[in-house]
């Protein structure tokens, strides 16, 4: 066997070679392996091999541009100012009136209402 990976390599791996008996035979793009009634032969065209091995690229790119934007992500978020810190420090610079959610309950929560809104 060749030591490099072929696109067989992808579905089966090396272990299923050797399970199955299987021979790839790279220059040819077949996988030879024995059956019940003889030999299973799968052949493939060079056109898919190539479409196959670009379509791995691709995949490879992705997943490494991939893998760069999640370090530059965590790189960005601990340079990232803490947003609960300014959770709740807002206060209206207008005059506001608190209104009670349940008047027969007024310790409970309220709302917080602008006391500058017209009555319409």
């Amino acid at each position: 066997m060749v030591g490099f990976m072929g696109t067989y390599h992808a579905i089966l791996g090396w272990p299923c070679y050797a399970k199955f008996m299987a021979v790839p035979n790279y220059t040819y793009l077949k996988l030879k392996m024995p059956g019940p009634s003889g030999i299973i032969m799968i052949e493939s065209t060079r056109e898919h091999a190539y479409d196959c091995d670009i379509e791995c690229i691709e995949y490879a790119e992705a997943l490494a541009e991939a893998e760069t934007l999640i370090a530059n992500l965590d790189q960005l978020s601990g340079e990232a100012p803490d947003s609960k810190h300014r959770t709740g420090a807002f206060e209206p610079a207008e005059a506001i009136k608190l209104v009670p959610v349940d008047p027969a309950c007024p310790d409970d929560r309220a709302l917080r209402i602008s006391a500058t809104l017209d009555i319409k």
